[in-house]
């Protein structure tokens, strides 16, 4: 017993040692970087910027490869089932609970099989609407709601999307009736809101600024806690009173669950410090992204957080799986 203390003991001390070291060896070779989106989409050009960054501090390029097939869970289950040497990294967005909800059986868990790295940022999502509708502020839509229920209705790029959940909290915050109208994209459903056939809409701030400006859409709130800085006359749902309304559309990195620690401290201080850089903060405040600094830790949990906030949500709205 003895004997075997001493082996223990000793292999715990290489460990400790060996940390360090595994964290200066690594990368040994480019970085294989998985998307679970379209290449051009906000989250995926946030990751470009960042990652350009990260790649010269490190000597390594990030090899970006876009896997948005079955809804991105098998681009998830890639970075899931792949060797933990640092190697594999996934960009993780708040889509990874949308996969949750919409997915009966994914091939991996998202809890268990994925180690949160680090967070880009959060982009806020702006509720707009036609000005031919009259509305000045979300009071103002509020009010149309409630003096006519079930009549008025709301777009979104597709059940469980970004512009989907912030429109479902609202109507749940303030007990509204009104009914979705889900489209194959952003594109499409923002057309329709500008038309004024579609009633309001959540979409990211960046592609919304250039129709606000020129006035074919009326910005009557954001999702954040805080107003955004590119719309500093516009505010929160939680300045309105709606606190459950908030929605966050955050970005960030993940590796397989057993990555060694030293690794993922490594990669988590190298992306703090990329964030630092004034050009990429210049690029990433013109995408409308706002800093969240939080240590790999609390990352963890406010991804595992965000997906039973999310779950919790499609039970209330009655909203499961497709596929």
């Amino acid at each position: 017993m003895t004997a075997i203390r001493r082996l223990l003991s000793a292999v715990a001390v290489v460990t400790a040692l060996g940390s360090p070291a595994v964290a200066q060896d690594w990368p040994t070779r480019s970085i294989q970087t998985i998307s679970t989106v379209s290449a051009g989409n906000a989250g995926d050009i946030v990751a470009r910027v960042v990652l350009d960054q990260v790649s010269k501090q490190i000597g390594q390029s990030f090899v970006l490869e876009n896997r948005p097939g079955a809804g991105g869970t098998l681009a998830t289950a890639h970075v899931a089932k792949a060797d933990p040497d640092g190697h594999t990294v996934l960009l993780i967005t708040s889509s990874q609970a949308s996969y949750v909800v919409m997915h009966r059986n994914l091939p991996y868990d998202p809890i268990r099989d994925l180690q949160p790295v680090a967070m880009f940022g959060v982009q806020p999502s702006v509720l707009v609407a036609a000005p031919s509708k009259g509305w000045k502020t979300l009071s103002d839509l509020i009010a149309a709601i409630k003096a006519r229920p079930g009549q008025l209705n709301y777009a979104s790029a597709g059940l469980g999307s970004a512009s989907h959940f912030p429109a479902e909290r609202l109507k749940l915050a303030a007990g509204l009736d009104a009914q979705h109208i889900p489209f194959r994209g952003p594109v499409e459903a923002f057309t329709e809101v500008m038309t004024g056939r579609v009633d309001f809409y959540y979409l990211p701030i960046v592609p919304a600024l250039p129709q606000i400006k020129d006035g074919k859409v009326v910005a009557l709130a954001v999702s954040t806690p805080a107003r955004a800085p590119s719309l500093p006359d516009v505010p929160s749902v939680v300045e309105a009173g709606y606190k459950e309304a908030q929605y966050l559309f955050w970005g960030g990195l993940a590796f397989p669950a057993k990555t060694p620690r030293a690794i993922v401290d490594r990669m988590y201080q190298e992306t703090v410090k990329a964030l630092e850089v004034p050009a990429v903060q210049e690029r990433l405040k013109q995408m409308g992204v706002q800093p969240m600094p939080m240590t790999t830790d609390q990352f963890t949990k406010f991804f595992h957080d965000d997906i039973t906030s999310t779950v919790k949500l499609a039970k209330e709205i009655n909203l499961g799986p497709t596929n």
